[in-house]
């Protein structure tokens, strides 16, 4: 039986933070174990279609790739090769030479390093003017693949671009805001608002990076987390329990109207957290169950996205009911070439990089190569 692929990537994150020359030694290749898709023999798509659909959207991505290593074709350069160097890895690929896709890896992570992509401030969405969105996906994908790159070399650049990056997520959170909105980002770092849609990637960056031992202070996780209660769609009771058992989360904290796409970035966010056992966890997963995404979704590929992830985290029906709806909306909607194409209002402002590499990131569930997303 195969090795649990995780274990190899908080191996080398381990070996990463012990000492740089020592963080690419060692690394084992992560082949595909058919074993990890058989949780899904009962739905309507088989392991393979899954599998096959996974390794097509990634052939566009590698196909649509420009000489500077970046994968975008819609702008926001920089978090949109993020978003698909994470969907490489979420499938096994590694930044090494020994294929096509693997150097097309290396080289996607060679172009988010480019020094002219991070100002002195340690800010990455600036630049190519994806905001603080693009800056915490760009940084949960350098947590993710910290000591896994190509050489010793790369893997410095990784250190230093994330610790910077990290700096910036926790000065942006210490700005000066109302209760209710402290502990939170909105869309820049001097933000003095925030909503859970940007404030969740900023949040899985700095938990992910906490993992790998950097130097994330347990308040600022703390100061998050009294945030996403605060974005919880029920009043409190004075124990701080829900008092309505069953809802999502909201855009913004106060307003009482959980949403699809909000709801799922909630629970995920929860989970990230370890709180698996809170009661919000539970209200959203049944909110969910009773909610589930439909193909005019508004924000499909983003709300897909979580909802995926943090239900497979919720296990038993909630899991089952995801894993078996995700291949349902997805696979029947790719294109010859691999790729998805965005809807739901998403469209108008992104391209196809940006909804293919949501789209595998939601059917490579299964495999559990990406850490950030393990219970």
């Amino acid at each position: 039986m195969n090795p649990n692929p995780n274990t190899f990537a908080r191996s080398s994150r381990r070996h990463w933070l012990l000492g740089l020359a020592a963080a690419t030694a060692g690394h084992a290749s992560r082949a595909q174990d058919p074993q990890l898709l058989r949780e899904s023999a009962a739905s309507l798509y088989l392991p393979d279609d899954i599998d096959r659909a996974v390794r097509s959207g990634v052939e566009y991505l590698v196909q649509v790739q420009r000489d500077n290593g970046s994968i975008s074709d819609r702008g926001h350069d920089v978090a949109m090769t993020s978003l698909a160097i994470m969907a490489m890895a979420s499938i096994g690929v590694e930044p090494q030479t020994y294929s096509a896709t693997s150097r097309s890896m290396v080289k996607a992570v060679d172009f988010v390093l480019d020094k002219k992509h991070q100002d002195t401030q340690g800010y990455l969405g600036g630049r190519d003017g994806s905001r603080m969105y693009g800056h915490g996906i760009t940084t949960l994908m350098l947590t993710e693949i910290l000591g896994m790159g190509s050489s010793v070399e790369q893997n410095e650049r990784i250190h230093e671009m994330l610790v910077n990056a990290i700096k910036l997520i926790l000065s942006a959170q210490e700005v000066t805001k109302s209760e209710k909105l402290q502990g939170g980002w909105r869309y820049t770092p001097t933000s003095r608002d925030s909503d859970l849609s940007v404030s969740v990637w900023q949040l899985m960056a700095l938990r992910s990076a906490k993992n790998d031992g950097l130097n994330v202070p347990g308040e600022a996780i703390d100061a998050a987390l009294q945030y996403l209660r605060f974005s919880y769609a029920s009043p409190m009771n004075r124990d701080g329990t829900p008092r309505d058992k069953v809802t999502g989360f909201s855009y913004t904290p106060g307003t009482h109207h959980p949403s699809f796409t909000m709801s799922a970035a909630g629970l995920l966010a929860m989970q990230v957290c370890g709180k698996y056992d809170s009661p919000m966890v539970k209200g959203a997963s049944e909110w969910l169950l009773q909610h589930p995404p439909k193909p005019n979704e508004r924000f499909f590929f983003y709300g897909l996205y979580y909802y995926a992830q943090g239900m497979h985290q919720a296990g038993g029906k909630y899991a089952e009911r995801a894993d078996d709806l995700v291949p349902k909306l997805l696979l029947e909607s790719q294109r010859s070439d691999g790729a998805w194409l965005a809807r739901g209002g998403e469209e108008r402002n992104v391209g196809t990089v940006y909804s293919t590499a949501l789209a595998i990131l939601c059917l490579s569930v299964r495999y559990h190569y990406l850490p950030i997303y393990q219970r």
